[in-house]
């Protein structure tokens, strides 16, 4: 049984079809300038194509995440995994068989090449037992196989048109048929493109774009002038899976829509009259206010408050006959001078041990003699203290095996193992180099980088670096992890 799908209509009006079995072995180019319809072209022949081939599109505009609600596609968001979740993914997609959007609009350029590069050449990759017939749909393929080096690093291109490469060229038996469409043909690799026996091409209006159009389709040059003429979704069809001659075609409509749309006019607002062009430039009234009065000088005391004052106690003499303070009282100027510490702008890059006498003097000046701290015990409150807990913590505090574990790793890194313990304990995002570094005692993120990097090693926690750059931490020990950092998690 041959299954076709129905993409549009001929000129005679006969329906235009594209033999689905021969396209999964002979692979299709897609190529027209923005707004001529190649992603309604493709969402055509993926609905059509739906109940009989397993799918997986490349989306780096979230454009087709829309087909999850009508065909079930599962929605991949290449941002939020990292790399070795992508390739499980991909491996698991290949072997069940499931039809996948993988939207990379979270991403800039060069995370989508990564990860384009990544799923693709995973699947690629797959076991043989699992080379089951997909199609594999990659959306504005000039940016995941650019005809020449652009902004991106070379190692990324390298590995994004690897990955092209090996899916247009070689992915036939493995049951992968590419299907790429692009804006510009002139930046789509050569190879790449030269790999597809099927065309449809839309509506192209730069000379060099028609002249490698019309190498593709064997027209002469003087042929490639209609590209020019083409309405939106129109476009001239050659290949073995839908004409054997160049064949004019209409793109049918389809099910479901873009989240995206094509911008609509609309009238604009009534013109101002005289009044609202003056508000526009009125001076906030916040401006005009006036300045606040000088305070009135202090009232001269009078004799009798004078003699009182100096039958008064001095502050010396109301210290020594103050009564020592309670535990709690203690506790709380404690915790009150450790934040008064941290709060101190470079105290983090003085040692402990003046930062010692430092605590010692602010508890006196608060009426504590005594804090019932030693220096290794401030060590410890001082490293507690940097990941905000003033208070120390109870036994019954979940913190408290936090603290157990820190007191296993070198002196210097327990604040930052704290610091990332109490962030994984409220579900918090990852800190940031800076804040590491802080805690740490220096100003340099690099610095703090080595210090997760030795305690990666120590088995003290493991680093997951998602696509987006963004970065979690998780204690295995204790079973916490923090949330992903919205960003790059270096932000000084």
């Amino acid at each position: 049984m041959t299954v076709s799908v129905d993409m549009g209509t001929a000129p005679d009006g006969a329906p235009a079809v594209m033999d689905l079995e021969e396209l999964l072995a002979t692979r299709l180019l897609v190529q027209g300038n923005s707004g001529s319809g190649k992603s309604h072209l493709l969402r055509r022949l993926l609905e059509g194509s739906a109940p009989w081939v397993q799918q997986v599109i490349v989306d780096p505009e979230g454009d087709f995440v829309t087909l999850s609600d009508r065909y079930g596609h599962v929605v991949v968001d290449g941002g939020a995994h990292s790399e070795n979740e992508l390739k499980r993914l991909a491996l698991r997609i290949r072997e069940q068989r499931v039809s996948v959007v993988l939207s990379l609009e979270s991403l800039d350029v060069e995370g989508q090449m990564r990860a384009a590069a990544t799923f693709i050449g995973t699947l690629f990759d797959a076991p043989r037992e699992h080379w089951f017939p997909a199609l594999v749909v990659v959306d504005e393929a000039q940016l995941f196989a650019p005809a020449v080096a652009g902004e991106v690093s070379d190692e990324v291109r390298r590995l994004s048109l690897g990955a092209m490469t090996n899916l247009m060229c070689r992915g036939r038996k493995r049951g992968m048929a590419g299907v790429i469409a692009t804006q510009r043909l002139a930046k789509l690799a050569k190879n790449v493109a030269a790999e597809a026996s099927n065309f449809l091409m839309g509506r192209t209006f730069l000379d060099i774009d028609m002249a490698r159009a019309a190498d593709l389709l064997g027209l002469e040059r003087r042929q490639a002038e209609q590209f020019r003429d083409l309405a939106r979704g129109h476009f001239i069809a050659l290949g073995p899976a839908v004409s054997r001659r160049p064949l004019p075609i209409k793109i049918g409509a389809v099910e479901t829509s873009a989240r995206s749309a094509s911008p609509k006019l609309m009238p604009l607002p009534n013109a101002p009259d005289d009044e609202a062009r003056a508000a526009l430039f009125e001076r906030p009234a916040e401006l005009d206010l006036p300045l606040p009065a000088a305070p009135p000088p202090p009232p001269r005391p009078s004799m009798e408050q004078l003699l009182r004052s100096i039958e008064a106690p001095t502050p010396a003499e109301e210290t020594r006959n103050r009564p020592e303070p309670t535990t709690e009282e203690r506790d709380a100027v404690v915790a009150a001078c450790l934040a008064e510490i941290i709060a101190d702008e470079g105290e983090s890059f003085r040692p402990a041990a003046v930062l010692f006498q430092d605590f010692g003097v602010r508890c006196r000046m608060r009426g504590v003699s005594d804090s019932g701290l030693d220096l290794a015990a401030f060590r410890t409150r001082l490293s507690l203290a940097r990941a905000g807990l003033y208070a120390g913590i109870n036994e019954d505090d979940p913190m408290a095996d936090a603290a157990r574990e820190a007191e296993l790793l070198p002196e210097d890194a327990r604040g930052v193992f704290l610091l990332i313990a109490r962030a994984a304990l409220e579900r918090a995002p990852c800190p940031s180099d800076a804040e590491i570094a802080r805690v740490y005692g220096t100003h340099s993120t690099g610095r703090a980088k080595r210090l997760l990097s030795f305690l990666e090693g120590q088995g003290a926690i493991v680093i997951r670096i998602d696509l987006r750059g963004g970065r979690a931490i998780a204690l295995p020990t204790l079973g916490w992890t923090t949330a992903v950092s919205e960003r790059a998690p270096t932000d000084a």
